[in-house]
């Protein structure tokens, strides 16, 4: 179901210019949610839905909590906050306009508009060198504390051995469900920095490492791009991925192969 609110005008202060930063001026916002209120319409419940009223307060609040140089990183943070607070919402799109931007020309408006939406995401995790457990969940914890990233579940740990004919070590492998709403490279860019963080250095392909997380489900999505392919090209041929994903999601459908996980 769409909720659609348009107009919402706040006084407040952003823009580059200094004077921008103590003369306030009007925002316009127009904002366009997805959300599951199906419960809501059958019921007539205004618990089982999302309170229009709350979603323009919390954008006033955001709009005038601090000042922003770029009504683009005030719209992204209308859309965040949005998704934060109101676990319906599926997708936003928030459209910040300034009509009365100093720009020395005629125009009407001036806007940006940010669209940002939930998805549930799995990936693997794997480890072969040092407390192999202890570094996964410190890769979960640090991926969690990370915004715009929840985690809600993890499958078992399990002992692998390793694949590729390079690494040496037993593995430790474990799948996560996660709540996202970044989009899937600025996820994976993400996981590289928390690989960094725990010493993973990419010199010999399939070689021992401290951790290795890959991107196996990002939604429905199928994504091919330079460095970035989801599903995991080949997640469906290794059992250290497979077997904590039928646990954690057995009834789940690969949109590229349409076989539920439990039947791979």
């Amino acid at each position: 179901m769409k909720i659609e609110i348009s107009s919402l005008e706040v006084l407040t202060t952003h823009g580059v210019l200094p004077e921008e930063k103590v003369n306030p001026q009007p925002f316009i916002f127009d904002i366009s949610l997805e959300a599951d209120c199906e419960e809501a319409a059958l019921r007539d419940d205004l618990s089982k839905t999302v309170n229009y009223s709350q979603v323009c307060a919390l954008v006033q609040n955001v709009a005038t909590a601090r000042t922003y140089n770029l009504i683009e990183a005030l719209a992204r943070e209308c859309a965040f906050s949005i998704l934060e607070k109101f676990e319906r919402v599926r997708s936003v799109e928030v459209k910040v306009s300034k009509p009365k931007a100093p720009v020395k020309a005629q125009f009407g408006n001036i806007s940006v508009s940010y669209y940002a939406e939930r998805n549930s995401v799995y990936i693997s995790l794997g480890s072969s060198m040092g407390d192999r457990e202890k570094t996964i969940k410190a890769a979960l914890s640090k991926l969690s504390a990370m915004r715009g990233i929840k985690l809600l579940r993890t499958s078992s740990m399990i002992k692998t051995a390793p694949v590729g004919g390079v690494a040496q070590n037993e593995f430790v492998n474990c799948a996560a469900e996660l709540d996202c709403f970044l989009s899937p490279r600025a996820l994976l860019d993400k996981i590289h920095t928390v690989e960094a963080h725990l010493g993973r250095v990419r010199s010999r392909r399939w070689d021992d490492r401290p951790i290795d997380i890959d991107i196996i489900f990002f939604g429905d999505k199928v994504i091919a791009e330079e460095g970035l392919a989801v599903p995991h090209p080949h997640y469906a041929s290794r059992a250290f991925v497979t077997l904590p994903l039928k646990e954690l999601c057995p009834e789940k459908i690969c949109p590229l192969t349409h076989k539920a996980i439990k039947d791979m």
